[in-house]
């Protein structure tokens, strides 16, 4: 049990700091910034979706840095036992945000070394897209219970005073 809240502890600390890193690269517009989501956009105007990945695009590099904010946010507060649930938030956005950009490393012309640091962009998506693959595994019960509270506040159970269709019962 203690190895498992260890590595949990680990893997998100981990996720955290290479998220809360690669803010300053995506909300500054650095060079290296332009050059990835540049490509990705090249690359989606060539399947006619013009836009996708620009500066107002709908996975610009401020929507991704977004989303790397919040998972970083969920990451380190759900490590305060009573927040555990806001963990397994944390790691189901930090998979998806990683899934795409391990996809897009390797699916599209951007590749794995865009920036020619020697891969170490991708190796560290592929590892915190491992890491939070794992994160995700540990917290199943967190994201059960998170799927029960949803389902409970979007889906009214029946009372006894309610006939079906909503209809109010007869006395």
């Amino acid at each position: 049990m203690k190895l498992k809240n260890l590595a949990a502890t680990a893997i998100s600390l981990f996720g955290a700091v290479i998220f809360l890193d690669s803010l300053r690269y995506k909300f500054t517009d650095h060079p290296k910034t332009q050059v990835i989501f540049g490509a990705l956009d090249g690359w989606a105007s060539s399947l006619g979706l013009p836009g996708l990945f620009a500066h107002t695009g709908l996975f610009s590099q401020y929507v991704i840095g977004s989303a790397e904010l919040v998972a970083s946010i969920l990451l380190l507060v759900g490590l305060l036992p009573r927040l555990q649930r806001l963990n397994a938030l944390g790691a189901l956005i930090a998979f998806a945000v990683m899934s795409g950009a391990v996809s897009f490393h390797l699916l599209t012309p951007l590749g794995i070394d865009p920036n020619h640091d020697g891969g170490g962009l991708f190796a560290a998506a592929a590892t915190l897209l491992t890491g939070s693959a794992i994160l995700i595994l540990i917290r199943l019960p967190d994201i059960a219970g998170l799927l029960g509270d949803l389902s409970r506040a979007f889906i009214q159970a029946p009372s006894d005073d309610m006939a079906p269709m909503g209809k109010p019962a007869r006395a």
